[in-house]
């Protein structure tokens, strides 16, 4: 999986060709989110600098649209802040220069630099690689790819199972987003901060082949033509939440996205912008945000899972968590 989303995304722009993220619905979401780091930033105590990140930015929608929001709410908070991108593919690093001029790009969390952080991350994490375990009589097995099909072999080295389950039963272990979690976690306990990820999953763990592949907006075999598809997985927010409760950090959520964005003012901030837009095209921006919040679209799947640093009050939208 790892290997197959590295290729994909290495020379490519899928977004609109194999699949749309909420930044490219509509700019009211990384609105919300700006506003959002920049009320955080006040609950830390306005550091200045601050690190202002975002894990796999795309084409860079989202964190243009967060900047521009905020710098005209509260200019102290951009003036104060330093951008960080995370992102591996050539590709979309060229497509994300030109709109987040100033950034420093990296390939991985680990060399951000230290001090107070705020960080973002959408549909992020439903790209990191999982484990897969199956239960077999009394014991598991893992599955591999071997050949272009699954297989199964003993399982070894496996983290912590349940003791029991059903024959056949599907486990799914995220071993990287564990650790990137509990690693921005311990760096948040330590310097400061808040991460926000918004993703999709249940929001307890639970069992299940998660595993998909999209292309052309359309489900794919996932082994079929590996680095032609993009691959993706539920992310368990239970497990995530446990490991950065574990290194100190304090976790909320996971909330639905529609009532996360419900509480970020989404819909007045769709509203506005329609009010605004030109005669006959003003729908678009409400029809974009109840796609982004409705239960039947994407307000019940996707959910809002945050880590901060112990002392701060609650985040803002997640107020009655």
């Amino acid at each position: 999986m790892a290997r197959a989303n590295a290729a994909y995304y290495a020379d490519r722009d899928p977004l609109g060709r194999d699949f749309i993220t909420a930044p490219e619905i509509t700019q009211a979401f990384g609105e919300c989110l700006g506003l959002w780091a920049a009320v955080t930033w006040v609950q830390m105590g306005r550091p200045d600098p601050v690190l202002l990140a975002e894990a796999g930015p795309g084409r860079g929608t989202l964190m243009a649209d967060a900047l521009r929001a905020a710098r005209e709410v509260m200019p102290d908070f951009i003036r104060a802040a330093r951008l960080h991108l995370i992102e591996t593919s050539p590709t979309l690093r060229a497509i994300q220069r030109p709109r987040l001029m100033g950034g420093t790009w990296h390939d991985s969390a680990v060399t951000l630099p230290e001090g107070p952080l705020i960080l973002l991350g959408n549909e992020f994490l439903d790209a990191l690689p999982i484990r897969q375990f199956v239960r077999r009589g009394d014991t598991w097995a893992e599955r591999w790819v071997e050949n272009g099909a699954f297989a199964e072999r003993p399982a070894e080295n496996a983290p912590a199972l349940p003791g029991t389950a059903e024959e056949g039963e599907v486990r799914e272990v995220n071993e990287p987003a564990r650790a990137l979690v509990a690693a921005l976690a311990a760096r948040i306990a330590r310097s400061g901060g808040a991460a926000l990820f918004l993703d999709y999953g249940p929001a307890e763990s639970a069992p299940g082949d998660s595993l998909q592949a999209l292309r052309a907006h359309a489900p794919a075999d996932p082994l079929a033509e590996p680095g032609h598809a993009d691959l993706t997985a539920h992310v368990d927010f239970a497990a995530l939440a446990a490991a950065a409760r574990a290194a100190g950090a304090a976790a909320y959520g996971p909330v639905p996205q529609g009532v996360f964005l419900g509480r970020l003012g989404l819909h007045s901030r769709a509203a506005a912008l329609a009010a605004n837009d030109l005669p006959g095209r003003g729908r678009r921006h409400l029809e974009a945000a109840a796609r982004l919040t409705a239960s039947e679209a994407m307000g019940r799947l996707f959910k809002a899972l945050c880590l901060s640093h112990p002392e701060l009050p609650t985040p803002p939208g997640f107020e009655t968590e």
